[in-house]
């Protein structure tokens, strides 16, 4: 049975960069950006222990909050404006340009939100701001506001700070770079009213090369199609909000360990070139066969040249031929597409095989991170008409959990927009280091399964 509980806005307000401190700016999208007019908008939650009464919260934290969003907005002021289009889409900023932040009061139970058990999907989308999807409804006299923040409070336990963003103006890296700048600015304003030195970001969009224009022509004339038939914004309400649950795996440190040892000896075993074996790799091939274990029907498990898909992405500022600074702000991913029959990835060696794929797979951006980019939407639109494949969303990387306002670290990081079975998200273990945090949605109907799957496939003599 569902949990029953409520969230009632108590204030909504607008909050812009400083007066004056930005002057109005176009920001052209590039090849990289504009594959992502085609992504819903994301959505993200981090939860804070905060052991205070409703009027202490409103009167002590909320606007303390806002001004230092405020300051931080006047750096990052892409966030602050809008998606619009004429012959291209762009960002714009135009002073009184501002981000939506809503302040909500919910009597749900923290403690069960911010564990890693079973809780229902449901519970988690009332906590963050919605935004119009921004494909295929922009055009020259429709914007889409690229940033809405909402603020919930539970009486008495702590706040979430839920965070709606187009992935056209930045991918993970540049909002984890965003996220952190502003709690270092709110821990410094509230204790010395001093701005700390901030690392700040780059929007020079000239850094990203594109020969010729040639990508970024493919792109849009990729969107342009879609935009001009008949095809509507997927209802992804519907898709994350019917009878599923949302749960947190933990692999330790040591579990993850041996998953590395079995893929570099069967490697070796196998007399092969030398694979990229890290956390990410084993991690990403264990949850592709769990999911396809989980989300199969019964006519998929006879079919063993049925193929299946698993599309990460790997952030190339380091990766590209042209140099691009680590602070840069905008989309800087390669799109990678491994595929394999379930035959493979059922096997008794499934999870080193599907290791070894991404593996390799990663192991070719050394080659050049844009070969093949000409064909990234064209191909994702062909793995997506399948049914059958797996995307990941944030990294370990990331250190969702260093992003600390004066409060402490936070009690739990939620990826909200995520749905059943097509996906699951990677963060650092709050707790353990070296650790991973995997997040899922699954349908109720396989909570049998659940844990027999997953715990048989880290129990390592059934790999």
């Amino acid at each position: 049975m569902a949990q029953q509980y409520t969230v009632q806005v108590v204030d909504e307000s607008h909050i812009a960069p400083p007066p004056g401190s930005v002057p109005p700016t176009v920001i052209p999208l590039t090849f990289l950006d504009v594959s992502w007019l085609f992504c819903c908008p994301i959505e993200r939650i981090l939860f804070y222990e905060l052991p205070f009464p409703t009027r202490h919260l409103m009167q002590n934290i909320i606007p303390h909050l806002k001004h230092s969003l405020s300051l931080t907005l006047h750096h990052f002021f892409p966030l602050a404006g809008n998606l619009a289009c004429n012959s291209k889409p762009f960002i714009q900023f135009n002073e009184g340009d501002s981000v939506r932040v809503t302040v909500a009061e919910s009597d749900a139970d923290f403690g069960h939100l911010v564990a890693n058990h079973l809780r229902d999907n449901r519970a988690f989308k009332p906590l963050v701001p919605k935004l119009p999807f921004p494909f295929p409804s922009v055009s020259s006299d429709n914007k889409t506001p690229v940033m809405a923040i909402q603020v919930t409070v539970f009486p008495n336990s702590g706040i979430s700070i839920g965070v709606t963003f187009i992935h056209v103006a930045a991918d993970g890296s540049s909002f984890n770079h965003f996220m952190k700048s502003w709690a270092s600015i709110h821990k410094s304003v509230t204790v010395s009213e001093t701005l700390p030195p901030l690392s700040l970001p780059c929007h020079d969009r000239n850094v990203i090369k594109d020969p010729n224009g040639l990508l970024l022509s493919i792109y849009l004339k990729d969107w342009r199609s879609v935009h001009n038939s008949d095809a509507t914004a997927p209802a992804i309400d519907e898709n994350v909000q019917v009878d599923n649950v949302r749960v947190t795996l933990v692999p330790s440190r040591d579990q993850i360990d041996k998953l590395k040892q079995r893929v570099s000896a069967q490697i070796r075993s196998d007399d092969e070139s030398p694979s990229r074996v890290s956390t990410f790799v084993v991690t990403s091939a264990l949850m592709w066969v769990y999911m396809i274990e989980l989300q199969e029907s019964e006519s998929e498990i006879t079919d063993g040249d049925m193929i299946y898909h698993f599309v990460p992405v790997a952030d190339c500022r380091e990766r590209f031929e042209f140099p691009i600074p680590a602070s840069y702000f905008g989309n800087c991913l390669a799109f990678l597409f491994i595929s394999a029959k379930r035959s493979e990835l059922m096997g008794k060696e499934g999870v080193v095989f599907a290791a070894k794929a991404i593996g390799r797979k990663i192991g070719e951006l050394e080659k050049g991170a844009l070969v093949g980019a000409e064909k990234w939407t064209s191909n994702l639109n062909e793995v997506v008409k399948t049914g059958r494949v797996l995307a990941v969303g944030g990294s370990p990387k990331f250190g969702v959990y260093e992003t600390d306002f004066g409060w402490g670290r936070p009690k739990k990081f939620e990826l909200v927009h995520f749905g059943a079975y097509g996906s699951f998200s990677l963060a650092e273990s709050r707790d353990e280091e070296g650790a991973i945090e995997i997040g899922l949605v699954i349908g109720r109907d396989k909570l049998d399964l659940f844990n027999v799957v997953f715990q048989r496939r880290l129990n390592f003599n059934c790999l």
